[in-house]
């Protein structure tokens, strides 16, 4: 019964993680239509300015620091990059977000190596948060939750309740409307595209000491992120949010089992699961979850 308990734990603090990496590239291609390939990238960036930064300063400020650096740089690839992309349709920006994300990972080769780094837990969260039956559950798997529940929460609060929300909800289906209002629309999708991005740095921060921070994690998640978003539907934040706690389920469970499965162990085959279960949904219902827009 630990074990299940435990388990259960890790799956939501995995799920919630995938849904904090996910959340920004779905509210970017919800009013964009932008499916950026280099997100993970930015989820990358993100660990690394951490470790850097917590390296100075301690994590704390790295805490507020990495993703607010991450969602600058975003605003300016947005601003003197993508939108320039943006006019010759989406193959263009397939091509010139594919080429970000290996200048991202070539440049992080160039500063911090091929080798992972040692960003570590803050020694304040880095001890047991409770224990059952002598199975300890780590105070840091807690601190993910929390953080990733209060983005949650943030984010619905802006979208739903705050004038800069009304204003994003209305350039995703009228910009034409909000742009004669007198609202610069070309800068509203600066402004997500950079928050879009510096919620993957966010993630990287809490992820990247969490797991592992080294130049091939945007490699290791960026499969799994699409995943989530095409399970989840395109463009739809709560889709996302089920198909994130969902895939972290699979793979967690999956991951921590031993049973026989044709001539396999269930966790020999863990890696392949998120995939099927993206194959059966394409089957079953091609839109997703809670998808409202095919591209």
């Amino acid at each position: 019964m630990d074990f299940l308990l435990v388990q259960v734990l890790n799956s939501i603090s995995y799920g919630l993680l995938l849904f904090m990496l996910t959340s920004g590239l779905t509210i970017v291609f919800s009013l964009m239509g932008v499916l950026n390939f280099a997100h993970t990238s930015f989820y990358m960036m993100g660990a690394y300015f951490a470790y850097q930064i917590s390296r100075w300063i301690g994590f704390w400020p790295a805490l507020a620091l990495a993703p607010l650096l991450v969602g600058a740089i975003g605003m300016l690839v947005e601003r003197f990059a993508l939108r320039r992309a943006h006019k010759f349709g989406h193959v263009a920006e397939l091509l010139f977000t594919v080429g970000l994300a290996y200048l991202i990972e070539e440049a992080t080769h160039l500063i911090w190596g091929r080798t992972a780094v040692p960003y570590r837990v803050p020694e304040e969260l880095d001890g047991p948060l409770f224990s059952i039956m002598g199975t300890q559950y780590p105070i840091y798997r807690g601190f993910m939750m929390l953080v990733a529940l209060a983005m949650l929460a943030s984010i619905w609060l802006v979208l739903k309740r705050t004038r800069i929300g009304l204003v994003i909800q209305a350039a995703l289906t009228h910009p034409e409307t909000v742009e004669a209002l007198g609202h610069n629309v070309p800068r509203v999708f600066m402004l997500v595209f950079g928050g879009g991005v510096a919620l993957a740095g966010l993630a990287g921060v809490i992820g990247g000491n969490a797991f592992v921070t080294d130049p091939g994690m945007a490699a290791a998640l960026g499969p799994i992120v699409f995943v989530i978003v095409v399970v989840g539907g395109m463009g739809s934040l709560g889709g996302a949010f089920i198909a994130s706690i969902l895939i972290g389920f699979v793979q967690t469970f999956a991951v921590s089992l031993d049973w026989g499965l044709f001539g396999y162990k269930v966790s020999q085959v863990a890696p392949v699961l998120p995939y099927l279960v993206m194959v059966l949904m394409l089957i079953v219902r091609p839109k997703g979850l809670m998808g409202t827009r095919e591209g």
